[in-house]
């Protein structure tokens, strides 16, 4: 089998072919699926391997110090011999790991051959294609939990346990100082007890992630962002812990710890590093320093990680192993979610040019899974979820100008149709509203009454067969789109049809079926926010950017009344699969690019949704879609961050750009312009003159897509590639 190893004295990184182990009693052996690289504690030894002897005996004292011991009792050249040849050998490297069990050692029954488990220890959770584990150091991994976040396993028990030692209650303030892998999980656990997180980070992409995982605030420690944040959620008292999940050799995390802890509050140190207490400090405020052992108790005992002697539950509730059990339940109901941390998949064969890159910086990583050959397939999903993004294949038939007026009908004339788009259309030069079609006679004759249509009927039919109208609204349920797009299309009309415009993969395909048929491609999606005028200026203001940007996009939705037919799924789909395509849209108009995979998430019991879509040129965006927000609430709020400067929409009143010089608008008046007067108004024009759509075919074709791959992320726990057509 194969292992990665590290030769000490030379930093040598190896993929090595050695001995498979063998299945000892009180254990088991795993075929790995996937194992995490811990890019704070492993990429620590890799860059010491590569250090003078003077360096590496810089960095460990302590082993310095065991050095001097053996030559005070064994002599110079004992001593010597003795350190050189530990020094010249090789090293396993990884402690965290998910795989399947291909043998049952004698004594163990929780699991069988064929179960997934994950595995914790650095001597048995190794980056190795096979490890004997002992039992005290797997744990089964549950129902549905997908192998790649069970490798996350045994960080995670890092985090717990750190965050175990804090002792968080509900309502109180932590201080995450650090925001790495470690921190980023810390974070998480820390808002899933119920208290408020502030982190402290350097590095702005950390923490703009920790954000969007939910933390308050965060900022760089050496800005004055962190302690204002603490001040206010606070009121001035400082926080009630501070977590240390930051290495290297700066004391800055300790004494930014004591300024900010509150009198008589917790400082858990959980990562490596420097700790020298400020006496005065720490002494004035009765400071409550403690140290989170690894993955909990049990590590570092051989008798409970080699011999299975499990601690009494009475005693010690929470073991080593009962962390990694609790941290796999959480990741599986959701309440944590490692998926935004997994920065780059790296086969296992490449592990020794994955350790270079992320040593030398080339690849910049919270997190990096090895992926192994094989037996990773079988142990993961059957394939990874796609959801293609089909190809516009149409020969194109002239666009024909409309006579003056353009005549319009409407199909459907419900709520949204009276409310946001007749009233302005009524009202436009050059627009004859022609007929209303709706399934009941009296909606269309209120319609017709309401808003001067010409004529009104329920055969639809005839409207699609009548030459002299210009264009076709539809305006139904979301089960109907495709088909009726699908029909007007084919009759050679040009088409408005509100969102969605497609329910499913099928019904998709089904309407470009009718494009490259009938030659037809005249079709708009009613994607309103791109139109707003106040966000078509802080665009403007934005200016052109030059690298990647992180969007996030809040979406308060709030409840519906009982009885809509929104809330009908099994005929209408899902509320996101509805309306998300408003958000997706924007968010691709602003990055100006069309998404390359969607990962979603749900917490258990509610319709809340996590959307991240990653764009070609590493661009994210985030979209929280909440229905269980306060209704006082706004709406939609936006951020738009690339290139040092940042983009705010505040629920289509405000916006603001910041850059060199602040911009600011003017706050609107209370009725909000989501775009819908100004996006009927290049509809109209494009029908009128036969010029391009105001949006091209492949944007719409393209934010359908992403929106369906929204449910089929849900369903399948994984990101979703948007899979181009050829």
């Amino acid at each position: 089998m194969k292992q990665v190893v590290q030769n000490y004295k030379s930093g040598e990184l190896a993929v090595l072919d050695v001995p498979v182990p063998g299945c000892k009693p009180g254990g088991v052996v795993v075929r790995s699926a996937y194992s995490l690289i811990s890019t704070g504690t492993e990429l620590m030894k890799v860059s010491e391997a590569g250090m003078s002897m003077l360096g590496k005996a810089r960095s460990r004292p302590d082993q310095v110090a065991k050095v001097m011991q053996s030559v005070a009792t064994n002599g110079v050249p004992a001593t010597y011999r003795k350190v050189m040849g530990k020094l010249d050998s090789y090293t396993p490297l990884g402690y965290s790991l998910c795989g399947v069990v291909e043998q049952v050692g004698a004594g163990i029954d929780d699991v069988k051959v064929g179960d997934l488990v994950a595995c914790a220890g650095n001597e048995h959770a190794l980056h190795a294609e096979l490890n004997w584990v002992p039992k005290n150091l797997y744990t089964p991994v549950p129902d549905g939990l997908a192998p790649r976040h069970a490798a996350f396993g045994t960080v995670g028990s890092i985090a717990l346990q750190g965050v175990r030692q804090g002792e968080p209650r509900l309502g109180e303030v932590a201080l995450v100082i650090g925001l790495g892998l470690i921190g980023q999980l810390v974070v998480q656990l820390l808002v899933a007890s119920g208290a408020r997180v502030v982190g402290a980070d350097p590095d702005p992409a950390r923490c703009e992630l920790a954000e969007r995982l939910g933390a308050a605030a965060c900022g760089d420690p050496a800005s004055a962002a962190v302690e204002t944040a603490v001040a206010e959620l606070t009121g001035g008292h400082g926080v009630d812990q501070v977590y240390l999940a930051a290495g290297g050799g700066s004391n800055q995390p300790v004494e930014l710890a004591a300024r900010l802890c509150r009198d008589r509050g917790r400082v858990v140190d959980i990562g490596k590093c420097r700790l020298d207490l400020p006496w005065n400090a720490y002494y004035e405020k009765e400071l409550d320093v403690r140290f989170s052992r690894s993955y909990g108790p049990g590590r570092y005992d051989p008798e409970y990680e080699l011999e299975g002697r499990d601690y009494p539950i009475g005693y010690v509730r929470w073991t080593e192993r009962r962390n990694l059990a609790c941290f796999l339940d959480l990741l599986a109901r959701g309440s944590v979610d490692v998926e935004p941390l997994v920065s780059h998949i790296a086969d296992f064969d490449d592990a020794v040019e994955t350790y270079r890159r992320l040593k030398d910086g080339d690849l910049k990583a919270v997190a990096v899974l090895f992926r192994y050959p094989e037996q990773a397939a079988e142990a993961d999903e059957p394939a990874a979820p796609a959801v293609t993004v089909p190809a516009v294949n149409v020969q194109r038939s002239p666009a024909r100008a409309a006579k003056s007026p353009v005549r319009l009908a409407f199909v459907g004339a419900g709520n949204y149709a009276t409310s946001m788009l007749l009233p302005h259309l009524a009202q436009r030069e050059g627009v004859e509203l022609s007929t209303v079609v709706t399934t009941t006679a009296l909606s269309a004759a209120n319609a017709q009454r309401k808003f001067g249509f010409a004529e009104a009927t329920t055969d639809l039919d005839a409207v699609l067969g009548d030459k002299s109208v210009d264009a076709v609204f539809v305006v139904t349920r979301h089960s109907s789109h495709a088909e009726l797009t699908r029909k007007a299309l084919l009759a050679g009309k040009t088409v408005f049809v509100e969102k969605p415009l497609a329910l499913t993969e099928d019904e998709l395909a089904g309407v470009l079926a009718a494009v490259e048929e009938s030659g037809n491609d005249r079709l708009q999606v009613g994607f309103n926010r791109r139109f707003a005028p106040l966000l078509q200026e802080a665009r403007q203001r934005f200016g052109t950017r030059t690298g990647p940007a992180n969007l996030r996009y809040l979406v308060n939705a709030g409840r519906l009344d009982h009885g809509s037919w929104y809330l009908q799924q099994g005929s209408e789909g899902s509320r996101f699969v509805g309306e998300g395509g408003h958000f997706i849209d924007t968010a691709s108009w602003l990055l100006d690019a069309d998404p390359v995979s969607v990962y979603a998430t749900a917490p258990s019991g509610n319709e809340d949704l996590q959307v991240v879509l990653r764009y070609p040129d590493g661009s994210t965006a985030t979209i929280s879609y909440v229905t269980s927000g306060p209704s006082g609430f706004p709406k939609e709020t936006l951020d738009l961050i690339a290139d040092g400067r940042a983009l705010r929409l505040d629920d289509f009143v405000r916006a603001s750009v910041y850059g060199r010089k602040r911009w600011v608008s003017s706050r609107l008046p209370k009725a909000r312009d989501k775009g819908q007067n100004a996006e009927l108004a290049a509809f109209v024009k494009a029908v009128r003159t036969g010029g391009p759509m105001p949006v091209p075919l492949e944007s719409l074709v393209a934010t359908t897509a992403a929106t369906l791959a929204v449910q089929a992320g849900l369903a399948s726990g994984a990101p979703v590639t948007l899979a181009r057509a050829r």
